[in-house]
C-alpha cells in the first residue's frame, strides 16, 4: 500500500443545506390523478382497513408500478360516521372514526382529552390527509402546499394552502412538530387576512409538515363545497373519507414539496509537487524490480483517477472517482475537493 497522508483540520469542512424535491413518486410535481384500491373501498366490516383509511395511489393498483402516495381518513370524537365495533353495552361509539380521532389527537397533543381547534372553533370531527412516510424526507416544506377540492356550490374549486408565508413565524409547536393553518390561497399565501375562513366555523384545517399530515375541518369545508357534508349518524358507515377522496381526485391538483437536510463533508485533497509522482501499479516493474518504462526514470508522470479515504486502522471507507484523469509530475500540484453527503 502507498503511504497515506493524513488530512489536516483545515482540509475538512462541514456544511448543511436544505434540499427541496417533489413529494410524489417519479418526482411528479402535481399529483393530478388519484386511484384507490378496489379491496379497500369495500366497507363490509367495522374493523376493515377501508373503514379506517383509504390509500391513494398514483396509478391504478392493477399496475405493478403503482405506489401509495397518501392516505385519507375520517375521525369523529364520538365515533359517529362509522360502524361500532360491537353492540355490547358500553361499546357504543367505539368505532373506526373514534379510533382515528384518538390517534391523531394523541400524535398532536399527547393526550385523550384535547380537541382540534380551528382558530377557536372546535368541531366534533376531522378529515385527515396523511402523506405516505416514504414519500417525503425529513419533512414536508411549508409554503408549497397547493390542494384543490372540486365542488359545485358557493365555490366551484376550493384552493387550499398553509399560511406559513402570510403568517411568517407564527407556527405553533406541538408533539407532531410545527402547526400551520390551512386557509384559502396558494403556495403559503392566504387569500384575505382573516384566519376564520367561514364565519363561525374557523379555518379550513391544520398542517403538520414535520409529521407529514393535514387535518381538515369538515364544518368549514361543507359550507363552500356541496357534497362534502359528512354523514354523522351513529353506528353507520358513511364512507366520509371516500367522499373526501372524490373531491380531491376531482380537483386534479395536489402539490406539496419534500425537504431534507443534507449534511456534507468536504475533503480538500492536496498533492504537492513532490508527492504521488510514482505509480504503485505492479505492471511498471519487472520481476526483479527494474522499471519497465524508462521514461519514468527522468520524467515520472502519473494520472490521478481515484482518491481513497481511509480510517485510522488503514481500512478503505470511501472512494471518489474523478470525471477525468489529472496529470501529475514534479512540476504540478493538484487540489481536489471530495464531497461526502449524508
Amino acid at each position: 500500500m502507498a503511504n497515506l497522508i493524513r488530512y489536516q483540520d483545515r482540509d475538512i469542512v462541514n456544511d448543511t443545506q436544505k434540499v427541496t424535491t417533489s413529494t410524489w413518486t417519479d418526482n411528479t410535481n402535481n399529483l393530478q390523478v388519484a386511484h384507490t384500491s378496489s379491496t379497500q373501498v369495500v366497507f363490509g366490516a367495522s374493523t376493515s382497513s377501508g373503514a379506517h383509511y383509504l390509500e391513494v395511489f398514483n396509478k391504478v393498483t392493477s399496475d405493478t408500478t403503482s405506489v401509495a402516495q397518501y392516505a385519507l381518513a375520517y375521525g369523529h370524537k364520538k365515533g359517529s360516521g362509522s360502524l361500532d365495533f360491537t353492540n355490547d353495552t358500553g361499546a357504543k361509539g367505539k368505532s373506526a372514526s373514534s379510533n382515528v380521532y384518538s390517534q391523531y389527537r394523541q400524535l398532536v397533543f399527547g393526550d385523550e382529552l384535547s380537541n382540534f381547534s380551528f382558530n377557536g372553533f372546535v368541531p366534533d370531527d376531522i378529515y385527515v390527509i396523511n402523506v405516505e412516510r416514504s414519500r417525503f424526507k425529513h419533512n414536508l416544506k411549508p409554503g408549497t402546499l397547493d390542494l384543490r377540492l372540486s365542488g359545485s356550490g358557493t365555490i366551484a374549486t376550493l384552493h387550499l394552502t398553509d399560511d406559513s408565508i402570510t403568517q411568517t413565524g407564527s407556527s405553533v409547536s406541538t408533539n407532531a412538530g410545527r402547526q400551520f393553518n390551512i386557509v384559502s390561497g396558494s403556495l403559503g399565501t392566504m387569500l384575505g387576512s382573516n384566519l376564520t375562513q367561514v364565519t363561525g366555523k374557523g379555518s379550513y384545517g391544520l398542517f403538520y409538515p414535520d409529521s407529514g399530515f393535514i387535518i381538515l375541518n369538515p364544518s368549514a369545508l361543507k359550507q363552500n363545497i356541496d357534497g362534502l357534508t359528512p354523514g354523522v349518524a351513529s353506528n353507520n358507515e358513511a364512507k366520509n373519507h371516500q367522499t373526501l377522496y372524490n373531491h380531491i381526485s376531482g380537483g386534479k391538483h395536489f402539490i406539496v414539496d419534500s425537504q431534507e437536510k443534507v449534511s456534507s463533508q468536504f475533503y480538500f485533497t492536496r498533492a504537492t509537487n513532490t508527492e504521488f509522482n510514482y505509480t504503485t501499479n505492479p505492471s511498471f516493474i519487472d520481476n526483479v524490480g527494474n522499471l519497465n518504462f524508462t521514461s519514468m526514470i527522468d520524467n515520472p508522470t502519473t494520472f490521478i483517477t481515484t482518491i481513497g479515504l481511509y480510517n485510522d486502522s488503514g481500512d478503505l471507507v470511501a472512494v471518489a472517482k474523478l470525471s477525468q484523469p489529472v496529470a501529475k509530475d514534479f512540476t504540478k500540484e493538484a487540489l481536489i475537493r471530495v464531497k461526502l453527503d449524508y
